[in-house]
């Protein structure tokens, strides 16, 4: 990466302590003369426009701000960095009360670059490949019931394969970030964070013996909704989208990776997830 020159922070405007660090954050960047702007999180025009000539997105808030920002980067090749106010925050690298230190780790060039990889899910209506309604994911995509306390029905191939047919609440297609987070609380593995794998989950599937499968990144994974009174598709759980019977959802890895800031004498991710599992309820 280039020497900082601009700079951009992305915050979740509903967090005081957010709030407050942005404050902070942009009064850093105003006395070292960087140029920078700060927006929130959820607003996805604003960082899209903002993010063309920016060197780093810092985004302050929990693991749901990094991912609503995350889906500007997967678009603008911008790297993203995290600064934790949330409870758990498996996504950030840092804690609020190293702000300081960890930008002026950045100005000095005093980290390293992570490539993660992401995830797009393809809505195919009836089935029709003809006009998909494309998402992306950095955590992962859920196919899950609605509201109404019924189970779904789903056909789950592998490329060609047919893999199961699922009576559950749902499914989830992780990737290997997405594997700490909704595919672990279901029962998934967790993978390596530079592994190129997927994670497929059944979500409190009814009378099946496969619990969950880890797939070679070059797959497409392709879910049919058989029978649901209710169902949608949630992206990194942020963004829910209604499906009906016969539609058709496709999942798959993204070829450029979005990249990730490890300032220098950051956690290792393993010592990383011991300690954050520690914060977790029990």
């Amino acid at each position: 990466m280039n020497p900082l020159r601009r700079i951009g922070f992305a915050y979740n405007p509903t967090i005081d302590a957010a709030v407050d660090l942005r404050e902070r954050a942009t009064g850093w960047a105003a006395m070292r003369g960087l140029d920078h702007w700060a927006a929130a999180a959820a607003d996805l025009d604003t960082l899209r426009r903002e993010l063309p000539g920016t060197d780093v997105l810092i985004v302050l808030g929990g693991d749901g701000t990094f991912l609503r920002a995350a889906r500007a980067v997967a678009d603008v090749d911008v790297p993203l960095l995290g600064i934790n106010v949330g409870k758990v925050g498996f996504l950030s690298k840092v804690e609020a009360g190293d702000l300081v230190r960890t930008l002026d780790q950045l100005q000095a060039g005093a980290f390293s670059l992570e490539h993660r990889m992401a995830l797009e899910g393809r809505i195919l209506r009836g089935g029709r490949p003809d006009a998909p309604e494309r998402h992306v994911a950095l955590n992962d995509v859920v196919i899950a019931r609605g509201s109404l306390a019924r189970v779904v029905r789903l056909d789950v191939s592998i490329d060609a394969s047919h893999l199961a047919t699922f009576i559950a609440d749902g499914l989830i297609v992780a990737s290997p970030t997405g594997s700490t987070g909704y595919s672990f609380s279901a029962g998934g593995p967790i993978l390596d964070p530079h592994a190129r794998n997927l994670v497929v989950t059944p979500i409190a599937g009814y009378l099946t013996t496969i619990r969950s499968v880890v797939v070679e990144a070059s797959v497409v994974i392709r879910c049919r909704v058989t029978d649901a009174h209710e169902a949608l598709v949630s992206i990194d759980g942020r963004e829910d989208v209604p499906i009906a019977v016969g539609d058709v959802v496709e999942v798959r890895s993204i070829e450029r990776p979005i990249r990730l800031v490890q300032p220098t004498g950051s956690l290792p991710f393993w010592d990383l997830v011991r300690k954050k599992v520690e914060l977790l309820p029990s």
